[in-house]
């Protein structure tokens, strides 16, 4: 809904409108003028078109509004040429048509008088209107921020969603690349579970057979084994008559044994007694030694000093000799022990 602009909002549109049409100063301020006259029924000044236009010096809006004022007398002046009419006639007759005129004028100015106190409550019922369509439109905008708001965040929350969506078609993609993988690797292991389905068939076919073959080779062989019991068990009996036979002997043996044993015991002590006897001998064969090195030490010394041949001779006679100690009882049944 358009808005009824108010009468100096109008003027002054007129007036800016004026300047755009008219850039010379003169003719500006005489439009202007014009314009307050005859459109808005104010009469002109000099401070008012200078407010209003801003335009050169103070002097400039006092002379155009002369020039104006002198122009619409000359314009309302009516002069009645004719060749036959005489001048006081003409004078008369100009002067009724100036006084029709000016009536007419005034009518007119009462007319537009009521045509404006008529505009004025249009104006004021439309700036009422106008204040209503304004908080309507103030409310209308505030829903309108509203809903736009709403739409923003729903916009928002669209392009959200999009995203979810692409986000969530990416990945559905994905699964589905993923769940093809797994299918074609389940469609493999299937393939190989089936290969190894049939292998261990046909493994298991072998096992059977070769357990088959084995148990006939485990009955034959239990069968053998049965034989060589009762064989083994022959030749155990046979063994052990044997046995029983040779503890006999073996009896026997332990008898003989004992009887040599005690007879080699005796001849032990026989000989352990010839021993102490062949010991005691031994003794006192190791003591003659000893005395006889003693004398033989004894006899070097002295022979390194100058003694008489009386003194050298003696020990050699008292010395025994080998052969007498090798012909001693005792020496030889040592030996042998």
């Amino acid at each position: 809904m358009s808005d009824i602009l108010s009468p100096d909002a109008a003027l002054a549109a007129d007036i800016e409108r004026l300047k755009t049409e008219f850039p010379k100063t003169r003719e500006l301020y005489r439009e202007v003028c014009a314009l307050l006259f005859f459109r808005h029924g104010i009469t002109p000044t000099a401070n008012r078109l200078y407010q209003l236009v801003k335009r050169g010096s103070m002097g400039t809006p006092t002379q155009v509004l002369g020039e104006f004022w002198a122009e619409l007398r000359e314009k309302s002046r009516v002069r009645i040429d004719h060749p036959d009419l005489p001048a006081d006639l003409g004078a008369a007759a100009g002067e009724l048509v100036a006084t029709l005129w000016t009536r007419a004028s005034a009518s007119a100015a009462a007319s537009l008088d009521a045509l404006r106190d008529e505009l004025e409550a249009q104006r004021a019922a439309a700036q009422q209107l106008v204040v209503a369509a304004r908080d309507e439109l103030g409310r209308t905008e505030s829903a309108l921020e509203q809903r736009t708001a709403a739409l923003l965040s729903a916009q928002v929350e669209v392009r959200e969603l999009e995203k979810a969506q692409a986000e969530g078609h990416a990945q559905r993609q994905a699964l589905e690349a993923e769940l093809g993988r797994i299918s074609a690797a389940l469609a493999a292991r299937d393939r190989e579970l089936a290969e190894v389905r049939e292998a261990f068939s046909r493994d298991l076919e072998k096992q059977r057979e070769a357990a088959e073959r084995a148990e006939d080779r485990l009955r034959a062989s239990e069968k053998r084994a049965l034989l060589e019991i009762d064989r083994e068990r022959g030749n155990a009996g046979k063994l052990q008559k044997e046995l029983d036979e040779a503890a006999r002997r073996a009896d026997h043996k332990d008898a003989d044994h004992r009887r040599a044993v005690d007879t080699l015991q005796s001849q032990l002590g026989d000989a352990r007694h010839q021993t102490g006897v062949l010991q005691g001998r031994l003794d006192a064969v190791q003591a003659e030694n000893t005395r006889l090195q003693t004398e033989l030490i004894a006899a070097r010394d002295a022979h390194r000093a100058p003694v008489p041949s009386t003194v050298r001779s003696a020990p050699r006679a008292t010395r025994p000799s080998r052969a007498a100690v090798a012909a001693k009882p005792g020496t030889r049944r040592k030996k042998a022990v």
